[in-house]
């Protein structure tokens, strides 16, 4: 693994906007960044991020069944109460999951750590999935890179077949929702919109605030149309706390993220994990704020919200005082200490991989660049390439 400069294309802006991709430019800070890209060989992809990207996610599913029946651990993860049900139903039925990214620590040497699992929400798919495939071909065709390169990329593909299994047996409409004026949710949403249609589904977008409940009590459009299917980019810790949360149990949807995602979306998770498989060689140690491990952590930790986003209200502290972080409206239900990961930094830049799981299979990279140890939602996407 290293980080190569790579000359810009002189019309980067078009080209990426011909593609759609309209937030590359962030509040005026460049968030696309193709001034340089990460190489890595085959073996570091398949060995140190492909590998073990698939053995966390099994290791989710079994942390999932110890809890799915257990309330002290669904209280640590301060999921309340009243959706205790929804979750175990969804988790009993097997609703089908569709993508996630688990954030990693990797030096090119291994073994990767997890730091955290995106996965009820996560953005930086359209740019992961499209925009660097798009910027890897034209890189070769120009002489930028070396022909016979590859990418770690089937995430489009991979997202159409998962869309078309969601439809089976038969046809049914979806809906899409995120909030208002949030360029990268919209753009984000947008792309799944459209792999959606290209598997064959009915799919429509609506604002989150325009949904209603209908008299029956299933939830519709701003049109009145019952939703079905409801994808959204919309947190289930936001959604439990809604005026509607009762309704979301017998509303008759499917929603996309399951509930039982909320499980895996909680920083409670990393605590969780590292009780269950203590040395696991992918983990970093971790414990609830307040439990006696604490005191076997390192003198550099990350002291992280149970539910944050983006970095918000993550520190990193060393011998009690905070190195960095990140303000932000979490950290009310609780908090997990977790060992600080050793970031590689090349010429004062830090960067965070981001593995891809669509349908929980690996099958995507991304990485995300900052100044800073602590990634923010300003933070850079940066391509990456294997090397022939």
């Amino acid at each position: 693994m290293r980080r190569v400069a790579v000359e810009p294309r002189p019309d980067w802006q078009a080209q990426v906007e011909r593609l759609g991709f309209a937030f590359h430019t962030i509040d005026g800070e460049t968030y696309w960044d193709e001034s340089a890209a990460y190489a890595f060989t085959l073996e570091e992809i398949e060995r140190d991020i492909e590998t073990p990207t698939g053995e966390i996610e099994q290791l989710c599913f079994s942390f999932i069944e110890r809890a799915i029946d257990d309330d002290a651990i669904l209280t640590r993860l301060a999921i309340p109460q009243p959706q205790w049900a929804l979750i175990r139903d969804s988790w009993r039925r097997g609703d089908r999951n569709l993508y996630g990214r688990l954030d990693l620590a990797y030096d090119g040497k291994g073994p990767a750590k997890l730091l955290e699992y995106n996965a009820d929400t996560p953005t930086a798919l359209f740019e992961s999935g499209v925009v660097q495939w798009d910027w890897l071909e034209q890189a070769m065709a120009r002489g930028a890179l070396p022909p016979g390169c590859d990418q770690f990329n089937s995430l489009h593909e991979r997202l159409i077949a998962a869309f078309a299994a969601l439809r089976d047996p038969s046809p049914y409409r979806l809906h899409l929702t995120c909030v208002r004026d949030s360029a990268e949710d919209k753009g984000t949403v947008d792309y799944l919109q459209d792999c959606a249609v290209q598997a064959g589904l009915d799919a429509r977008f609506t604002y989150i605030e325009e949904i209603g409940l209908l008299s029956d009590g299933r939830f519709c459009d701003g049109a009145n149309l019952p939703i079905e299917t409801l994808f959204k980019l919309y947190p289930w810790e936001w959604l439990f706390r809604e005026n509607y949360a009762d309704a979301l149990a017998t509303s008759r949807c499917q929603f996309v993220e399951p509930p039982w995602k909320a499980l895996l979306s909680n920083k409670g998770l990393l605590a969780c994990l590292w009780e269950m498989e203590p040395g696991h060689p992918n983990l970093l140690p971790a414990f609830f704020e307040g439990d006696p491990g604490c005191s076997g952590l390192g003198p550099r930790h990350v002291r992280k919200p149970l539910y944050s986003r983006e970095g918000a209200n993550i520190a990193l502290i060393e011998r009690g005082r905070v190195l960095d972080s990140d303000d932000g409206p979490y950290g009310a239900e609780g908090y997990v200490l977790q060992d600080a990961a050793i970031l590689p930094a090349y010429d004062g830049n830090y960067a965070v991989l981001g593995s891809w799981l669509v349908a929980s299979q690996p099958c995507g990279l991304c990485i995300r660049e900052d100044t800073t140890p602590i990634t923010k939602n300003s933070s850079r996407f940066l391509p990456h390439y294997i090397e022939p």
